[in-house]
């Protein structure tokens, strides 16, 4: 029997219905489909709403809008991606070549320092005369030496007396150098007393008792603290004392050691001296003397510090060198590129202080680096040869210091280069600054682009709550359509 009319528009309705399902599921699909291969690290919000959506689609709605947002977040946080790192690499590599260049800077101080070029090395022919030390104002040259006499201490020795006899009653007055003091002897002291009375005082003018014990028992031994005429002492009594005192006054004031000065003469001219170390006669230079006799003293520049400095600028440079040239290099095997490849301010850096150390100074007989021994590598490190930068040394050590030193020298135009790129406000401070500033600016990037993927997010979810809605309206609808349609068609089977 051939369906009636109604038959034909009920079964028409019921396929709408579930032609319409089928079709917004299939348009889901796609959509997830399509997304798929973007970024999977969205942080989507409401999982348990979108699980409950997901119930009335049949599909897994959580996974389509993460890939929706990823797919719509992908390109614009590859860009800030890249440029974060881009501008992290490059501040890393303008740090080790600030870092680099301040170990050159330290090398050009050392090598322009006046103190490197004014050490001195002072000797005497006889040894036994004694020895030499210099200052930086010393002046090189040779000198005939004739010590006649040293400087001595004055010293006075007492009477022999019992350890526990008393020396009587009064005060002793002990003078130096315009200085004096009492000392106040008692009825009960003994030599040791009058000792420990004389080194206690503090106005002692400067003189150190000790108590000897000899054979012939306790003797008080005077002496002054320094050398040299100037320093001798006077020992009396005052007219009180008894005669004890007086006669231990007139013992200490009769010198067993007579005080004097250093008598010596510098080719043939006099020199005094109230000390063993005689300073001033020439100047920078401090002869300490030990015994008399001749001598020949040579004064002579240190090359030394010179040569440490030369070679320590060798080896700060080379280190400078290195970190440029990997901070530039590119591999072909790996296809890895140096952070400051083709950068314009390592060029331009790098450029700069080559122009300086292949330059050549007029005010110098050496006239170059290259004259003293210290040429440049295929790779671009120095290398200095010894035996031609000793030799310099031994011959022209003003002119080394000519070639380095001066408002023409090498090591003060290059220090006056380096100290200008690696200033505060220098150029590779001034990149730095602007590559933390365009951080700052990607930060605000980044948070701005989380902020809209997130508004995003609750727009796909506002919208697959209606798609929910929708989806199950329709499915109940199909539902109920089947049930009455299958009713209705068993009520027409019978008839």
């Amino acid at each position: 029997m051939a369906p009636k009319p109604f038959d034909e528009a009920f079964m028409s309705t019921i396929s709408s219905v579930s032609s319409t399902s089928s079709a917004l599921s299939s348009a889901i699909s796609g959509a997830s489909s399509s997304s798929s291969t973007g970024s999977s690290n969205s942080n989507i919000s409401g999982t348990g709403l979108l699980s409950s959506l997901g119930l009335g689609t049949g599909l897994d709605v959580n996974a389509i809008i993460t890939a929706l947002v990823n797919a719509q977040e992908a390109g614009p946080q590859a860009q800030i991606t890249n440029q974060t790192n881009l501008d992290n690499n490059k501040i890393a590599g303008l740090t080790a070549l600030q870092t680099a260049l301040s170990g050159v800077q330290s090398a050009l101080n050392e090598l322009t320092s006046s103190n490197t070029y004014s050490t001195y090395n002072a000797t005497l022919s006889t040894t036994t005369l004694g020895t030499v030390s210099t200052l930086p104002d010393a002046s090189p040259g040779t000198y005939n030496i004739n010590v006649t006499q040293l400087a001595t201490a004055q010293k006075s020795v007492s009477t022999a007396q019992p350890a526990a006899a008393t020396i009587g009653t009064g005060s002793l007055n002990i003078a130096v150098a315009g200085k004096s003091m009492n000392v106040a002897v008692g009825a009960t002291d003994t030599l040791s007393a009058i000792a420990t009375s004389i080194n206690n005082a503090s106005d002692n003018p400067g003189v150190t008792a000790t108590i000897v014990a000899g054979v012939s028992g306790n003797q008080l031994v005077l002496t002054s603290k320094s050398t040299g005429a100037a320093n001798a002492f006077t020992v009396s009594a005052d007219s009180s004392s008894s005669s004890g005192v007086t006669a231990l006054a007139s013992s200490l004031n009769t010198p067993s050691n007579a005080a004097t000065d250093a008598k010596l003469t510098i080719d043939g001219i006099s020199v005094d001296s109230p000390t063993n170390s005689v300073s001033g006669a020439l100047t920078g230079v401090t002869l300490n003397l030990a015994t008399t006799g001749t001598s020949q003293l040579t004064v002579a520049q240190s090359t030394t510090p010179i040569s440490t400095a030369v070679n320590d600028f060798v080896s700060a440079y080379n280190t400078y060198a290195t970190t440029v040239n990997q901070l530039q290099s590119y591999n072909s095997t790996t296809k890895v590129a140096g952070v400051l490849l083709g950068d314009a301010t390592l060029s331009s850096v790098q450029s700069q202080i080559a122009g300086v150390l292949s330059s050549k100074v007029s005010a110098s007989s050496i006239g170059s680096l290259a004259s003293l021994g210290i040429t440049r590598n295929a790779d671009g490190t120095l290398a200095s040869n010894p035996t031609t930068l000793a030799n310099t040394l031994a011959s022209n050590p003003s002119s080394v210091q000519q070639l380095f030193t001066g408002s023409n020298g090498i090591a003060t135009r290059l220090s006056s280069l380096v100290t200008s790129f690696n200033s505060s406000s220098g150029v590779l401070q001034s990149r730095v600054n602007n590559l933390n500033n365009s951080l700052t600016d990607l930060s605000s990037q980044q948070t701005a682009l989380n902020a809209r993927m997130a508004v995003y997010q609750q727009q796909l979810v506002k919208q697959y709550t209606s798609l929910s809605s929708l989806m199950s309206s329709l499915n109940n609808t199909s539902s109920y359509l089947t049930q009455a349609m299958n009713a209705l068609t068993g009520t027409n089977s019978k008839g």
